[in-house]
């Protein structure tokens, strides 16, 4: 009875009607008797007494049971079955991830991509309150998953991805527009892209800052994220004696990357391999922990069918009574 409580306590004021019932009973059963006058009373001393004399009073206390019953169940008893705070961060966020082949590199272990792709679901995983989507670009650019909080189904949807599924290229700028016309319309309190890319911006019609400036428009921040080792890293080139690791050297477009971020209050990371990328993707996650709303879920569920069920079971219990070892004879 502890976490029980009422919706209608109001209904506890019926009970009031116990008392006149109960001195009309009693005021009826005093004089509802005929009397008999007999000369002494001693010759009934040592008389037995049935046991139906302690039941005479059953009826009327049963029939008040059961009104009380009946009280209790317009009252609408509710027991709280689990009680919580839900911290509602109000961020949407999407993750934008150049696939083109140069994330074949093997200066992340076993390269950029699955590296990427590692740590990104670490970040997804962790991120259990809010809505995550995923475009993918390297030529071209297409949403791999919308916003979404089913994170197994993103989480799937990621470990899909790889490159060469379609025309290679780096299009930072159609990457950003997509991610962009994914998140502008969210209600949430924050929107967020976090872009990942290995290069320079080779493809595409719109231009990575012309995106950054669409993007501040519709107030989303940008987190650039630049990979790539310093100096040179392998990339994987075809010979004639199958697949071959060759040094080339990493270009990656800072200064381009650095003024997305500046213009739509984001920021810059650069990591050179798979620990400090999870770093990046940590201390993102920390940055983007502003805590909008805080209120209290309390599960309710209805528990009025007891009291029902005692109130029939008083109900038939007087009738029962009255109706055999209790029965008035004329």
């Amino acid at each position: 009875m502890n976490n029980i409580t009422f919706l209608h306590p109001y209904n506890f004021y019926l009970l009031l009607v116990l008392i006149p019932m109960i001195g009309w009973y009693i005021w009826k059963h005093k004089t509802a008797h005929a009397s008999l006058q007999i000369s002494s009373t001693k010759g009934f001393e040592n008389a037995p007494v049935s046991w139906k004399v302690y039941l005479r009073h059953a009826p009327i206390a049963l029939r008040s049971l059961a009104i009380i019953m009946l009280v209790f169940v317009l009252a609408r008893p509710q027991s709280s079955n689990s009680s919580q705070d839900i911290t509602t961060e109000g961020i949407d966020i999407v993750i934008t991830l150049d696939i083109s082949s140069s994330m074949e590199a093997a200066d992340f272990k076993p390269n950029r991509l699955e590296a990427a792709k590692d740590v990104a679901t670490q970040f997804v995983s962790a991120r259990t309150d809010d809505k995550i989507g995923l475009v993918i670009f390297a030529g071209e650019s297409f949403t791999q998953c919308p916003l979404t909080t089913d994170k197994t189904s993103l989480v799937n949807l990621l470990q899909d991805v790889r490159t060469r599924m379609f025309e290679d290229g780096t299009a930072i700028g159609e990457g950003l527009a997509t991610s962009v016309n994914r998140i502008k319309d969210s209600e949430a309190k924050s929107k967020v892209i976090i872009l990942l890319s290995d290069g320079e911006n080779t493809r595409g019609e719109v231009a990575p800052l012309t995106a950054a400036e669409i993007a501040k428009t519709f107030g989303i921040r940008v987190y650039t994220i630049g990979v790539g080792s310093e100096g040179t890293a392998p990339f994987p080139v075809e010979t004639p004696m199958g697949i071959q690791y060759i040094d080339q050297e990493v270009k990656i477009d800072e200064a381009m990357m650095k003024e997305i971020s500046k213009i739509t209050g984001g920021q810059y990371f650069r990591a050179t391999n798979k620990n400090s990328l999870k770093k990046i993707y940590e201390e993102i996650d920390q940055m983007e922990k502003t805590k909008i709303e805080v209120r209290e879920y309390t599960k309710k569920s209805e528990e009025y069918l007891i009291f029902a069920l005692l109130a029939a079971a008083f109900i038939l219990l007087e009738v029962f009574l009255k109706s055999t070892v209790l029965r008035n004879l004329p």
